[in-house]
């Protein structure tokens, strides 16, 4: 709704589909209810639709939902966000969408943006969205979605992908991790850290799902690489050796990486590479300081070494990505394909 000041929220639809997970029904109106400007004002409306009219949609729970929208609300949408669902049919088992899928489908605008969490990646595909494209699903699906749909360009590492305007996200809680991005893409870094912090997760999680798969839970009686990680985080414009890391907890290096691994699901170094690029990014957003000291404050020495690493998490440059930000746009389109969570973090 545009107020008289020619305010307008972004309008996030939901689609609810039979047999979805309510847990991630409630990620997008959770993490996108939050956000507000400076005077207050919500930054997105978020609504719920279903493929049908108005009235009730069976949830994988013992209890279903009353949808009050039908889905000529997705033509209204500037974030279109398909949750999972158990019950896909043709569109799981065939790759191909119901009529009535379909018929919603068609009632989202041209240069909408998509998103989906979980397997509701199915959807998109069925429909061709996806064809050439990079896309990501839990892993458990991920299989099969490259099977059933071979033009995409499947990954089952990463937690979520940013394709420009289809975005992907890995099983259940990478579904919080997708929308804090699309909330730091539209809004920058401290708007989505004050989401995180109201909805008590964190702003950005190390490793991809690979630390989630046959993966056995340490024994809690062993030490963790938590200390190490708290000292690095707090010296992270000084030089860190693997050495130093690895005495804060008074481990040899072998078994401090070892640990880590397990622990975090990237090395120590991909790690460190990962929170001195999210700690450039932050003072690119919100200071004015000059791309040579925001390089010394990151860690990374000097602003070509910075370069380097942001061309290759982010596909842009320190000003590039500044310009793009600070300008008030949201950061979209700044680079060809954004993969989050995996072992190097960002390609």
């Amino acid at each position: 709704m545009e107020t008289a000041t020619g305010f307008r929220p972004h309008r996030v639809v939901v689609l609810a589909i039979d047999g979805l997970l309510p847990f991630e029904l409630g990620i997008p109106h959770r993490i996108f209810g939050h956000p507000k400007d400076a005077e207050r004002r919500h930054l997105y409306e978020v609504v719920t639709c279903s493929i049908r009219p108005p009235g009730p949609v069976e949830t994988d729970a013992d209890f279903a939902i009353q949808v009050a929208h039908g889905p000529e609300a997705l033509a209204t949408a500037d974030t279109v966000i398909i949750p999972a669902s158990y019950e896909l049919g043709p569109v799981f088992e065939q790759g191909v969408l119901t009529d009535d899928l379909a018929a919603a489908l068609a009632h989202i605008r041209p240069g909408t943006r998509l998103a989906s969490i979980c397997t509701g990646v199915y959807v998109l595909a069925a429909a061709g969205l996806l064809d050439g494209r990079p896309a990501t699903t839990h892993w458990a699906d991920a299989e099969r979605l490259q099977r059933l749909f071979p033009r995409i360009k499947v990954d089952a590492d990463v937690l979520f992908i940013d394709d420009g305007d289809v975005l992907t996200s890995a099983g259940v809680a990478a579904g919080v991790d997708l929308c804090l991005h699309m909330v730091r893409r539209d809004h920058g870094t401290a708007v989505a850290n004050e989401v995180a912090r109201r909805t008590v997760v964190p702003p950005h999680r190390d490793g991809g799902q690979a630390q989630y798969i046959h993966r056995p839970v340490p024994d809690p009686q062993l030490a963790t690489t938590t200390a190490a990680r708290a000292w690095a985080l707090g010296r992270l414009h000084e030089p860190i050796q693997l050495r130093d890391m690895a005495e804060q907890e008074s481990m040899s290096v072998r078994t401090f990486t070892r640990r880590f691994r397990e622990e975090v699901g990237v090395s120590p170094g991909q790690w460190l590479t990962q929170q001195r690029v999210e700690r450039a990014r932050h003072l690119l957003e919100s200071t004015d300081l000059s791309i040579d000291q925001v390089a010394r404050d990151a860690g990374f020495g000097t602003a070509q070494s910075m370069r380097q690493h942001l061309q290759t998490a982010l596909g842009v440059t320190p000003t590039a990505y500044r310009r793009t930000f600070r300008a008030g746009n949201g950061g979209t389109g700044i680079g060809e394909s954004e993969r989050y969570g995996d072992v190097g973090a960002l390609r």
